[in-house]
């Protein structure tokens, strides 16, 4: 399958696939007419200038947002609400529990299906949080709280895991433990959608970069061909300014 812009071969079975969304608020068009195809795994990236509607597509493929029209397929069925449960979102700023370290991965747990400290604490561990389980969260660092947002997202062993620019404001020890983990998760056979601004984070981590611009995407392809020949005009506006082309 072929998504719009040519990124899929024919062999290459589709896993998330957005068709014609759009979503307006406010008497205001943000999202227009945007389709989007991705496979079963891997690392892909949104990238856009500021205003382009990265974040809202991120939430639209997630489902915490509905379009007025459009479809949102996985594996060629309309994604359900079990499809979305196996799905975990990292906003750019952590969203945590007043509670411990380990409390905030309890409580997924938990929700999700039963208490498990071994598992909990192995997560903790993979995110460079281990022994902190008794701290309150809202007392760690912004990368630390960054990880623990993340470890809470991973407690669900998400099918499709989202994140909205989690190392935007994050030093640089933090923002290499989540980038060595997304790169794990894709060994894993997850599906990443990462909405980031970040040029050689992109180069590093994604197989391809959907380009949004004005509410669509205008360009998906993989990344080496998209930072060196992109085909869209806005796209090669954008990277015209870091130098690139």
């Amino acid at each position: 399958m072929r998504d719009l812009y040519g990124y899929l071969d024919a062999d290459v079975a589709s896993g998330l696939s957005a068709q014609g969304l759009h979503y307006a608020s406010g008497g205001q068009d943000l999202i227009k007419d945007l389709s989007l195809v991705l496979p079963e795994s891997g690392v892909h990236c949104l990238m856009g200038p500021n205003g382009a509607g990265k974040s809202l597509t991120l939430r639209l493929l997630h489902g915490l947002l509905t379009g007025q029209t459009g479809t949102l397929t996985w594996r060629g069925t309309v994604v359900s609400a079990k499809e979305q449960a196996a799905q975990a979102m990292v906003f750019q700023k952590p969203v945590l529990l007043r509670r411990s370290v380990a409390a905030n991965v309890d409580f997924v747990l938990k929700s999700r299906r039963a208490a498990d400290p071994i598992f909990r604490d192995a997560l903790l561990k993979r995110v460079g949080l281990e022994g902190r389980n008794g701290q309150p969260a809202r007392l760690l660092s912004g990368g630390e709280q960054q990880r623990l947002a993340l470890a809470r997202a991973l407690a669900i062993k998400p099918r499709v895991l989202f994140l909205d620019e989690p190392t935007a404001s994050l030093d640089p020890a933090s923002a290499r433990v989540i980038e060595d983990i997304l790169i794990e998760e894709r060994e894993n056979g997850t599906l990443v959608v990462l909405v980031t601004h970040d040029i050689g984070q992109a180069q590093r981590l994604s197989d391809s970069v959907a380009f949004v611009a004005d509410g669509r995407v205008v360009e998906h392809r993989t990344t080496d061909a998209f930072f060196h020949t992109p085909t869209s005009q806005e796209a090669r506006a954008y990277l015209s300014n870091f130098m690139i082309l």
